[in-house]
């Protein structure tokens, strides 16, 4: 969550500053703003609400300055108003923030005791006074920095600029990510390497505790110790260009219509079409020796682990265990000698995932992680990673990441499957070609767009609706409930449909609507079962299922979306779209910020 841009620069830097922060946009944020020195001096502009809206008071009140810095706040201690939002300033040090820190309180009572007034209600103003306070004791504005953060209990990356320097600014982190780039006598800093992608492929990227000094010619790199290190200098991939929306609406439908190609571009690095083989990146560990796996993520990713425990169990014979990063880290689980922790995240970020990783290598796990970001901290801390091709995915609500992470883990199945001996070169063949027909299958279910946009004018005015699914379609009932609710405000839930009789059987009455995930696969028949409870009701069931599924049920359903009839290993993947495109559609009608719902953001790199 936030977004922190930083540039030492040789002309005015607010125009980039702001482009820097609109492809930051994707991360979620509630206010923007920047800070600059000009004749010396720090000068704000801030805004609450969108981009545009900073964008518009820089118009009205120029600002200039060859150095500065900018922020997206999402806010987490005080509320979103222009007050609150970044950058934080005293009359000798301005500060952008993304984090939490914990201490706040206790630095704060300490800070008013000395007589200093604090504006806002945020943990981040006392970092600027705690900075300011040593200045004025005499301290450097390097010494001053490096002892406030010595003070700091939390998550946190920081970008910081001082009056009367400037040629000077210092970046840090402690559990949130930081990028320096390097110009040719300018220097930069960033969240991540999409932000300067426009201004520099040259990246390094801060490790824990690492703190940075900023100058027009360079950097100097400190640890937590205060140690000057080095750190390797990186060829970033990320694109100089801004994505656009093309010809979409919002980037969540764009990035919806994608599918077929981001599937077949991930597919296209792990499965040989010829052979109809599964080829994985050389591992540093045997696959064959794994005696049980941990998936741990967040949100849509967990949804995308819970299908992998599905496949691993049936396909690999591989006991598997699937846990909420948030939940896991705290409990302290013991984990099995030989193990193999699999962490799944979009942009490789996610606080929770990351420290959840960082125990799994203490009890000595062999470690995976799963990521869009190739430079996150999540793929550059595990010992080897597995990258889905989804490009960049700007809407908040997952679509492509999601089901990219879903071919990888099915890729990821099959070799483990074969590595184990729980399936012959037949099987491998078979579960290959089921997957390769995928990227044209996917195309087949986005024919049904205006279908769903059809069905959406039913469901768009209901209070609640209710997701049923068994085997990988229960995770996939999961998702559809949480894309509703994320975007449309819509209270939803996702059902094991044969939990209906357990409980939920009771919310039904003639205007609730009931999505049923339910292809033609082993478990069909009993998922029919359930359906023909819930009409019996007076539920209106949505059926989505193949012909044959169609065939059986389609007539008392009172509506059917007939998908493509494959191998039931791929239904998740090609299922997880209609869904995706029904919470869109519904979201539309309904006139919410589809791109960027309310409360949450892209990645999430606090607790």
């Amino acid at each position: 969550m936030c977004g922190i841009i930083g540039i030492i620069g040789k002309a005015g830097v607010a125009p980039l500053l702001l482009e820097g922060l609109k492809r930051l946009e994707y991360r979620g944020y509630d206010s923007a703003g920047i800070a600059t020195l000009v004749d010396s001096r720090i000068e704000r502009r801030r805004a609450e609400g969108r981009i545009v809206n900073l964008a518009a008071r820089i118009e009205k009140e120029p600002i200039a300055g060859q150095t500065g810095i900018g922020h997206t706040r999402w806010a987490t201690h005080g509320i979103p108003n222009e007050i609150n939002a970044h950058p934080h300033a005293s009359s000798k040090v301005a500060v952008v923030h993304n984090g939490i820190i914990e201490n706040f309180q206790a630095l704060r009572k300490e800070l008013e005791g000395f007589g200093i007034h604090f504006e806002t209600d945020t943990d981040t103003e006392v970092i600027v006074h705690l900075i300011t306070h040593y200045l004025d004791e005499g301290l450097t504005p390097e010494a001053a920095t490096a002892k406030t953060l010595h003070r700091l209990e939390g998550a946190f990356a920081l970008g910081v600029i001082f009056a009367n320097e400037s040629s000077l600014m210092i970046g840090a982190r402690r559990g949130s990510p930081l990028a320096i780039g390097y110009g040719d006598g300018e220097m930069y800093l960033g969240s991540d390497a999409l932000a300067l992608a426009p201004l520099t492929s040259k990246i390094t990227y801060l490790e824990e505790g690492d703190w940075a000094v900023l100058t027009p010619t360079g950097v100097t790199i400190h640890d937590e110790t205060d140690a000057v290190i080095e750190r390797k200098i990186e060829k970033s991939a990320a694109s100089g260009a801004l994505e656009g929306k093309g010809n979409y609406p919002h980037f969540m439908l764009k990035e919806i219509f994608e599918q077929p190609a981001v599937i077949g571009d991930t597919l296209h690095a792990l499965l040989n079409p010829v052979t109809r083989t599964i080829v994985l990146p050389d591992l540093p560990f045997d696959l064959a020796g794994i005696s049980r796996a941990t998936i741990i993520a967040c949100g849509t990713s967990f949804y995308a682990a819970l299908v992998a425990k599905y496949w691993l169990e049936a396909v690999a014979g591989l006991a598997v265990d699937v846990d909420i990063a948030s939940e896991f880290r705290y409990r302290n689980a013991g984990m099995p000698k030989g193990g193999l922790a699999i962490f799944i995240s979009q942009s490789g970020e996610t606080a929770d995932t990351l420290a959840a990783l960082r125990y799994a290598k203490k009890q000595g796990q062999h470690t995976l992680a799963l990521v869009n970001v190739a430079e996150s901290s999540l793929a550059r801390e595990a010992e080897a990673s597995l990258l889905t091709y989804a490009g960049p995915e700007i809407g908040v609500a997952s679509t492509k990441a999601f089901t990219t992470q879903l071919t990888v883990l099915a890729c990821l199945t099959i070799a483990l499957a074969r590595a184990r001996g729980a399936i012959d070169h037949a099987d491998e063949a078979r579960l290959s070609a089921a997957l390769t027909e995928v990227p044209s299958r996917a195309v087949e279910v986005l024919n049904h767009d205006e279908r769903l946009k059809g069905l959406a004018d039913d469901i768009a005015g209901v209070r609640d609706v209710l997701y049923l699914g068994r085997g990988t379609s229960y995770p996939i009932a999961l998702e559809g409930a949480l894309k509703l609710k994320e975007i449309s405000y819509i209270h939803a839930e996702g059902y094991a449909a044969g939990e209906m009789k357990h409980g939920p059987i009771a919310l039904i009455d003639e205007g609730m609507p009931i999505i049923v995930i339910a292809p033609s696969d082993p478990l069909f028949e009993k998922t029919a079962s359930n359906v023909q409870e819930v009409i019996a009701r007076g539920g209106r069931v949505i059926f989505l299922s193949d012909r044959t599924g169609a065939e059986r049920l389609g007539r008392v359903a009172a509506a059917t979306i007939e998908l493509p009839e494959v191998d039931p290993f791929v239904t998740p993947i090609l299922y997880a779209i209609p869904v995706q495109l029904l919470a869109y559609h519904i979201a539309v009608l309904k006139g919410t910020n589809v791109d960027q719902p309310r409360n949450l953001a892209k990645s999430v790199t606090v607790e």
